[in-house]
């Protein structure tokens, strides 16, 4: 950041008075601008014994497999996210469940939540951010295909949880970036 949003003029990154971090400071009107991590808010949309899974349309990661989900708009709760982004990329009618995993992603600046739902119909289709729309089993996910790894660790986590007959809220801490996707 280089200049202030409110009046135009430049910042300088300093700890401001009372702060124990650097920020981003306008010295002509005094506006700390603060960066903090932004939420990623989605859902793990299930029929019967199945997932649905969107393929990417565009970057990061065009073309692999995801969960609906995408950045949290200022404004909305974290489930009215969660709604949106499912209804945006595939078009999904859902009833949202618990919330199912937190995971923070330290070196993006992002937290990943993640909620259970259930499909009301069957009635889906790629929106604009979807190349295509499939429900998978457990032994039909592409896992070499998962485009972020917050969705392959939910994944994980959802099938364990439907093996051992009950669900429970999941937390975790990515501080490194591994080579790939845990199975």
């Amino acid at each position: 950041m280089n200049f202030c949003s409110v009046c135009g003029a430049p910042v300088t990154l300093k700890v401001p008075p009372g702060d124990s971090l650097p920020r981003h400071v306008c010295d002509v009107c005094g506006v700390i601008h603060y960066r903090n991590p932004r939420l990623v808010v989605g859902a793990l949309p299930e029929w019967e014994d199945r997932v649905l899974l969107c393929r990417r349309a565009i970057e990061p990661r065009h073309g692999k497999w995801t969960l609906p989900a995408g950045f949290m708009e200022n404004g909305e709760s974290v489930a009215e996210a969660a709604l949106r982004e499912t209804l945006e990329e595939a078009c999904a009618r859902i009833e949202l469940g618990e919330m199912y995993t937190l995971i923070s992603v330290p070196h993006i600046h992002q937290v990943h939540v993640i909620y259970r739902s259930r499909l009301l119909d069957l009635e889906f289709a790629p929106g604009v951010e979807t190349l295509e729309l499939r429900l998978f089993r457990e032994e039909e996910i592409p896992w070499d295909e998962i485009a972020f790894r917050t969705i392959a660790i939910t994944l994980k986590h959802y099938f364990a949880d439907r093996r051992a007959g009950h669900y429970r809220f999941h937390t975790e801490d990515l501080t490194t970036m591994p080579r790939q996707a845990p199975r």
